[in-house]
């Protein structure tokens, strides 16, 4: 199992229930291709974008500390970028060390 990062910005054009119910999708999607989130997805709310995306001006923010297999997330990944309400994602690799930090990877 790999640790990533995952940051997605959903469209703060939909009220605060619909986004939170976006959280438990993509929980639900990262599940099903056989990872496990960690922890709780870290809601930072709506935020103002530094620039229009899409001629949307605000989003909610949210990151998730996700444990999978290599690429098995790019299902997921596939699934975010074709929603027309996640106007951005970053998935990244966390190093061993912060992953440890982070308490998702036992220390070896």
């Amino acid at each position: 199992m790999r640790a990533y990062e995952l940051m997605v910005i959903i469209s703060g054009d939909l009220d605060e229930n619909a986004a939170h119910g976006w959280l438990k999708t993509i929980s639900s999607s990262i599940t099903s291709v056989g990872g496990k989130v960690h922890g709780s997805p870290d809601w930072w709310g709506k935020r103002r974008l530094a620039y229009l995306i899409n001629k949307k001006s605000d989003g909610f923010y949210a990151v998730f500390n996700v444990l999978a297999s290599a690429g098995a997330l790019d299902e997921v990944e596939r699934g975010l970028r074709i929603s027309e309400d996640i106007i951005r994602h970053k998935l990244i690799r966390l190093p061993d060390h912060e992953a440890q930090r982070r308490g998702m990877l036992a220390a070896a």
